[in-house]
This record gives C-alpha cells, structure tokens and sequence, in this order.
C-alpha cells in the first residue's frame, strides 16, 4: 500500500521544471533580496508596501516605503519602464504583497513578491533598519 506521500505519483521531471521556473518568476525570499543588497548587486527596487507607522518602526535596510495605494502610473514615472520591483508587507498571513504585485503588473510593472515578507526577514535573523525615508 503506497504512502500519503507517493499515492498521487510524482509529476514527470519536465513538468516540475516548468512550475518552479513559473513559480521563481514570481517571487524571491528574503535570503536572496538581503545577499543581493549587501553584495551590492540589487538590480531591483525593494518597496516595503506597508503603511507609514509600521515603516518607520522597523523595515528592510534599503527599502522605499510606497503602500499599493500610492502605486500610481505617474508616481512610478520616478523609474525606468524596465525596474524590478520587488514588494515586500507584513508577513504570510499579509496580502499587501499581492495587492501592490497586481497594481504594478497592472500598470506594466515588472515586480516580484519577496515571500515571508518582515516575518521572514526575521526568521532569517536579518537585521531591521528604523525610522523614515530620508526627505
């Protein structure tokens, strides 16, 4: 008798690539934003999407604060039509990420979710910047 874990069989090899590779094209962790900022290699604009207060309480060093709502065509006219957004809220129980992810994709935004958001930032034991954005 087969296991709860292979009663369903395995998909073929081809299939899992394309998933993961579709799954990766739509977010990043926590680990790999922190090594590209510290290495100093970001190629992308991490927005803590998040509301002002908890912001300036703690977020990610490097991050701009701009909550889904303030994600206007004219506000985003401050980067180049081809920046990567990488959006980042609260945590999992937290769907600011995919309210900010559908705003930018809606307006033609590349953007991805950086999953775990400040909870996983945490559990990665990163450390937390404070305060806000320099005017």
């Amino acid at each position: 008798m087969p296991s709860l874990v292979s009663e369903v069989p395995a998909a073929e090899p081809a299939l899992v690539a394309a998933h993961y590779a579709a799954r990766l094209s739509f977010e990043t962790d926590c680990w790999d934003v922190q090594h590209a900022l510290q290495g100093g290699s970001a190629d992308f604009i991490l927005l803590d999407v998040r509301g002002p207060k908890l912001f300036e309480a703690a977020h990610v060093p490097g991050a701009i604060n701009l909550p889904h709502g303030k994600m206007t065509e004219r506000k985003m006219t401050e980067w180049p039509e081809d920046t990567l957004f990488v959006v980042y809220c609260a945590g999992p129980h937290c769907n600011g990420t995919d309210r900010a992810a559908l705003k930018l994709a809606r307006l033609g935004r590349k953007v991805k979710v950086m999953i775990g958001g400040m909870t996983g930032w945490s559990d990665e034991g990163f450390d937390f910047a404070t305060g806000p954005l320099p005017e």
